[in-house]
């Protein structure tokens, strides 16, 4: 993939892009030393993630990810900064991470391999796909909390997010569903509605309502099945009935 750091301090600039220049993930890392020569440069060419400072002179970090999101096909945006204070704002206009300085080495792989989720879903490898995403890993600005994969009940689509549902609460996080259908399938999780996924071991029983139709059962809540999923969802919960028996 293609970086571009967009940053106004030159050690701190040229530091991130020689750390995202060591990552796997990129092949190549361009800088751009304000707001305004990001713009220009992002109109010239096209790069799969801009990591992005908020506080800079004329131009700031959050007017540029505005710009960004007028593109036909933006960049993941990464936010790099030193305060915390921005994140909600952040996350609401659809950024991929948002790091704090002094970076960790660690932190800005975990980002990496966020933005290439987001810009390459592919299937997972073959005799790997178990164990794909069996962490997810929850950014809130003041806390990170990691979820289990088996906790998780059902996933419900919210426009280029995802709804996490475990028993006791719910998390949001930027993934698509079709990401996660194929993520997840080896693991048990089947399409129940087009804007739904539930976990085959969490479905308590299958439910016929006058006002919803089909409804999937989980201690979670309630999942629409429609009509398209069902003999699909019906089929791996008898399969996995007879497992169980064997």
């Amino acid at each position: 993939m293609r970086a571009l750091v967009v940053e106004d301090e030159t050690f701190t600039r040229q530091e991130l892009a020689e750390m995202l220049a060591d990552l796997p993930e990129f092949g190549s890392v361009a800088e751009a030393d304000s707001g305004e020569a990001a713009v220009r440069v992002l109109g010239t060419s096209a790069f799969d993630a801009v990591f992005l400072d908020i506080s800079m002179p004329g131009l700031d970090g959050m007017e540029v990810a505005r710009v960004l999101h007028m593109m036909s096909e933006p960049p993941a945006i990464v936010f790099v900064t030193a305060s915390e204070r921005h994140a909600v704002e952040a996350f609401g206009i659809g950024a991929a991470d948002y790091l704090l300085k002094p970076i960790r080495p660690e932190r800005l792989a975990e980002a990496a391999a966020r933005v290439r989720a987001l810009r390459r879903p592919a299937p997972p490898a073959p005799g790997a796909a178990v164990d794909e995403l069996t962490v997810v890993q929850i950014e809130t600005g003041r806390q990170t909390l990691f979820v289990h994969r088996d906790d998780i009940q059902y996933a419900e689509a919210h426009g280029d997010y995802v709804r996490l549902h475990t028993a006791d609460d719910s998390h949001l996080i930027r993934l698509s569903l079709s990401y996660l259908e194929e993520a997840w399938g080896p693991a048990g999780f089947v399409r129940a509605h087009r804007g739904y996924l539930v976990a085959v071991r969490w479905v308590r029983d299958l439910r016929v309502t006058s006002s919803s139709g089909l409804l999937a059962c989980t201690p979670a809540g309630e999942v629409p099945v429609s009509r398209r999923h069902a003999r699909a969802l019906k089929e791996r919960l008898l399969s996995a009935v007879r497992d169980e028996q064997r």
